[in-house]
């Protein structure tokens, strides 16, 4: 096997994957309608509900979801051979995580941008939106102590990529203000933006910035807590943007460069079904049921429920925006992810110094970014001859620009979850005290989530983290998309195409559960007690919200 046919056959897959079932979805199940108007239209506000392009839409949502999920991943999924990780990266990608993405935002868009826990109150019980809402925002925890593991990790071993970080949050700022502000030409600030960013690569070769971990630490702690409170105009809205391109120059020179080099792959097809995947414990990690919580959101993630439910459907100014944004940018993930199995494949085993025998057992993990990033680089080197410390950066930059998007995303999003869950569970009169507008404030809330993160990111390795993360990754998508299954069979009335959303969503259910069990006994004498908490805290959460939506399909549509 080589590059050239994995990446032919991952672009065949996903070209009619798209074209043949996501637009039936998009038809018999959500129905969309190019003639309704939006949230983002009905409630606009300047700060959340912004009717928007769907270009910038999509570099928003794609850069929110992709993170690092999609690169760390498929670097730790391939400790069992690249074909199991491919596999399970394609089919898991359009069948579960494609459909979950899209409806997930469809269901926002048709209440009014509500959150997806909120939309499971809705169509199912009100106390399943504050169950369903706890379930986030731990998860939205635990999604920052593993990214903030992996940012700060990259900024210590590339210290070049930390200065073009900050050069492109810069850039992002004066882009946006240039941009809604001043009302410039959306052509014009692109190249613009795009110019400056080259610029602040090339800088970063020249000025690395070293400093050591607590500095990175508090730095990222003080700038997630800042991003996530300000308007999405002044920041999230033009970095994301520019993120979009930034990937997609990662994607063409990555699948142009695999796709004429025609290197065969090296890595072994297939090591052990218990391999050690993850390296810190003793025992290995069975392929199944582990495999989501390693490869996460290279195959499916319920964090893009959240992002799609709480931040992307108060952008979207077109229905018919959703199939491309929700169902095609998770496609797109996927590519992102092959591209990062493709590389390892043809150049890993040069770059970590190891022998194909050496994958999988005796603990080692290629943990390293830098074997990804260098693997990465090398290809692009020999394909097109960039040079080898350009393109580590470059493909290091592309890691961390996206997990930092994560980052300030997701307290965005774990603030909406600790303020809809708040709201909830104190009564009117208490919701009109002091206390409680102090601790549910933006900046407070926002400091809540991060702050609680970030010093999980100080005291877990990032193997426990990055499971643990996984863990509450995927069981949130199980419920997701099992909220969409009841919202597609219960309210749009599916009827016989409804088996789209209920079988992926009871299989991953069922799978996800096994693995939270399986991480709980294996972690339990390894990680801080904060992170073994919130897990045996959402297993019991999953057994009361699958009983839930077994009540809700086995009552039918509400009267």
């Amino acid at each position: 096997m080589t590059t050239t046919l994995i990446i032919v056959a991952a672009l065949v897959i996903y070209v009619i994957v798209y074209l043949l079932y996501g637009k039936r979805i998009a038809t018999n199940v959500a129905k969309l309608d190019p003639k309704a108007q939006t949230p983002a239209q009905r409630l606009y506000d300047g700060v959340d509900f912004v009717p928007t392009k769907w270009p910038v839409v999509f570099g928003h949502h794609f850069a929110s979801i992709a993170g690092a999920g999609p690169i760390v991943g498929p670097i730790i999924g391939v400790t069992w051979g690249w074909v199991p990780a491919i596999l399970w990266i394609w089919f898991g990608n359009a069948f579960i995580g494609a459909v979950h993405d899209f409806m997930a935002i469809v269901a926002s868009i048709r209440y009014d941008g509500k959150s997806i826990q909120w939309v499971a109150g809705e169509v199912m019980k009100p106390r399943v939106s504050t169950i369903m809402g706890i379930f986030v925002w731990i998860a939205m925890v635990l999604i920052i102590a593993a990214f903030t593991n992996v940012v700060a990790g990259l900024f210590i071993n590339i210290p070049s990529v930390a200065t073009a970080s900050i050069g492109f949050i810069i850039i992002a700022v004066i882009i946006g203000y240039l941009l809604y502000w001043k009302k410039q030409n959306l052509v014009a600030m692109t190249i613009l933006g795009l110019v400056l960013l080259v610029g602040a690569l090339f800088l970063s070769q020249v000025y690395p910035l070293v400093m050591d971990r607590p500095f990175w630490l508090i730095a990222l702690l003080v700038y997630i807590i800042i991003a996530a409170a300000l308007p999405v105009t002044i920041l999230l809205q033009p970095r994301d943007y520019l993120n979009a391109y930034i990937l997609l120059a990662f994607l063409a020179v990555g699948g142009v460069a695999f796709l004429i080099l025609n290197a065969p792959l090296n890595w072994p097809a297939f090591t052990l079904f218990s391999a050690h995947a993850i390296g810190a414990p003793a025992q290995a990690s069975p392929f199944w049921p582990t495999v989501p919580l390693v490869i996460a959101c290279g195959s499916l993630s319920g964090f893009h429920a959240i992002v799609g439910s709480g931040t992307t459907s108060k952008m979207i100014d077109n229905e018919m925006s959703a199939l491309r944004i929700g169902y095609g940018g998770m496609l797109l993930e996927g590519f992102l992810a092959t591209i990062v199995v493709v590389s390892l494949g043809a150049f890993g085993l040069q770059v970590a110094g190891a022998t194909a025998g050496e994958v999988g057992v005796a603990g080692w993990v290629p943990l390293a970014i830098a074997h990804f990033s260098e693997a990465y680089a090398m290809g692009a080197n020999q394909a097109f001859g960039m040079a080898m410390d350009f393109g580590m950066t470059f493909a290091s930059l592309t890691v961390c620009a996206f997990a930092l998007t994560s980052l300030d995303t997701t307290a965005r999003l774990g603030r909406f979850a600790w303020q809809d869950v708040l709201g909830r569970i104190v009564s009117p009169a208490g919701q009109a005290s002091g206390g409680y507008k102090f601790i549910t404030h933006r900046w407070i809330a926002s400091l809540i989530a991060a702050g609680i993160g970030v010093y999980m990111a100080t005291t877990d390795a990032f193997t426990a983290l990055w499971v643990g993360f996984g863990a509450a990754n995927q069981m949130l998508a199980a419920i997701a998309l099992m909220t969409a299954c009841v919202f597609s069979t219960n309210v749009l009335r599916g009827g016989k195409f409804c088996w789209v959303t209920m079988i992926p969503a009871f299989f991953l259910w069922v799978t996800v559960f096994a693995a939270m069990i399986w991480y709980v006994i294996t972690f339990i004498s390894i990680v801080n007690p904060i992170t073994i908490g919130f897990v045996v805290v959402m297993i019991v959460l999953s057994l009361i919200l699958l009983l839930e939506v077994i009540s809700a399909l086995r009552a039918g549509p509400k009267k």
